[in-house]
């Protein structure tokens, strides 16, 4: 049987081609099997983005904090979170967990007619919404939104505060 979260890994990996490789656990891993005949661990390997061409690019709009409007291009497969961060986009505090769901740091407000079309939301997803500020209706973490076609063009909205552990303040070391 496969280690808990297992398939919310697998989920998100296969909706973003940009995670080349994932070592799925499994009890016995390694490739040693266990004594109730539990098997292995194995790679999964997303060879999509190999196959993608230069044509399908996505161009994404983002309204900063303070009004500005950025523009960046990605490659279908590739997260808004990547998106930033591979286009050194001025967001402070975006993406601080790095895509691992432990932060709302890279929490985006969609356009309706996008936001329906986006893929289910996951349970640890929502948990990390939760804390975010400025939560709407059509809010999503860009870490978990990968590229697609139907994109090109979107504009997305970067709310006006962010819930960022790394920015508190130790009182202590200042008295």
């Amino acid at each position: 049987m496969a280690a808990p979260g297992t398939a919310s890994i697998l989920r998100a990996a296969a909706a973003c081609s940009r995670r080349r490789w994932l070592l799925a656990a499994f009890p016995g891993a390694a490739g040693r099997r266990s004594g109730d005949g539990a098997s292995w661990a194995r790679f999964f390997s997303f060879s999509a983005r190999a196959r993608l061409s230069s044509e399908e690019k996505v161009t994404v709009h983002f309204i900063n904090r303070d009004g500005d409007k950025l523009t960046a291009e990605g490659k279908v497969g590739d997260s808004l979170l990547d998106l930033v961060v591979n286009n050194n986009l001025d967001i402070d505090g975006f993406g601080a967990c790095e895509g691992t769901l432990a932060c709302s740091t890279c929490h985006l407000i969609f356009e309706d007619h996008i936001f329906e079309k986006l893929d289910a939301i996951t349970d640890e997803e929502m948990d990390m919404l939760d804390l975010a500020y400025g939560l709407t209706e059509t809010s999503r973490l860009g870490c978990q939104i990968c590229l697609k076609k139907f994109m090109n063009n979107m504009t997305v909205r970067v709310p006006e505060a962010v819930a960022d552990a790394r920015q508190s303040i130790d009182i202590s070391k200042n008295s």
